[in-house]
């Protein structure tokens, strides 16, 4: 066991469109975040599933999953988690998390299941991150009242931007309200072509709007684009289907190793604003 007994730092990773690389690198950067010593925990909430199959893990109607914690009674988050790897575990979900919405109507406070949930877990953890589903309905409202911080996995295309700009607005709101503490820290930019220079001047762009913010009291004024972007790899597309992250399926691509230098990066981030102790990953990883 870590000896460290600072509750874990919650991330949503969060965009309102699918398929941008969302499931991809929550799981993945969690990998790399486990094998540099952090104690991670991954939390499925998109009814597609998909972050299961990174681990080998098919759908089961009988196992406990992300849904049971929205259930009423809920089932206690201890039971939900699945052992995936060395300080990697994860809460899968299934289809039945499409119907979260409707069940949630007319209870109470139903914006902090999650966060009510997650805090029971208390020091167990380092870090925890939210797989939130394409859009800004319930479930995603829940991951960003749970969550210290938003991280926005997303391509470098100017409809994609416009996207960013109503997603930080989301966040706002939800700042504004439900959770006070919450900040969009970084933009991950996925599926990237490097050579491109329609990328190369919406990552520019993106930066420029970032960068206004510096000195405002808003959630985003620290945000930053995240380095290295994730190149385009198909070892990346790949390794769900053998049931494998990139560092099992092949741990020299340029997938594994874009996302090993964005988990340096992030923990960097961290150590840097405080939010993580310069000293965690070295006692986890000695554990």
């Amino acid at each position: 066991m870590s000896a460290r007994t600072q509750a874990p730092r919650i991330v949503a990773l969060l965009n309102q469109k699918g398929g941008v690389g969302k499931t991809t690198t929550t799981v993945n950067l969690g990998a790399a975040l486990a094998a540099a010593g952090l104690r991670t925990l991954l939390v499925d909430l998109d009814p597609q599933s998909n972050l299961s199959l990174h681990f080998g893990v098919e759908e089961d109607e009988n196992r406990p999953t992300t849904g049971s914690l929205f259930a009423d009674p809920p089932v206690k988050i201890e039971e939900c988690i699945v052992q995936g790897r060395a300080n990697l575990s994860f809460i899968p979900a299934n289809t039945e998390l499409t119907l979260v919405e409707g069940e949630l109507a007319g209870r109470d406070h139903v914006q902090s299941v999650l966060r009510d949930a997650l805090a029971t877990l208390g020091d167990r953890f380092d870090v925890i991150l939210l797989d939130c589903p394409p859009g800004l309905g319930v479930l995603s409202v829940n991951a960003l009242t749970a969550a210290h911080e938003v991280l926005v996995p997303m391509q470098a295309q100017y409809l994609a931007l416009r996207g960013l700009e109503k997603l930080l607005s989301t966040v706002h709101m939800v700042a504004a309200g439900l959770n006070p503490q919450l900040q969009c820290t970084g933009v991950i930019l996925c599926m990237h072509e490097t050579l491109s220079s329609h990328g190369k001047a919406v990552v520019e762009e993106i930066r420029s709007h970032l960068e206004q913010f510096r000195d405002t009291d808003v959630p985003w004024r620290s945000c930053r684009v995240l380095q290295p972007p994730i190149r385009r790899n198909i070892k990346l597309a790949e390794a769900p289907s053998f049931g494998k992250t990139i560092f099992d399926y092949d741990a020299k691509c340029p997938g594994a190793d874009d996302y090993r230098r964005l988990g340096e990066s992030v923990i960097a981030m961290w150590r840097e604003s405080g939010a993580l102790p310069a000293a965690t990953t070295t006692q986890a990883a000695a554990t």
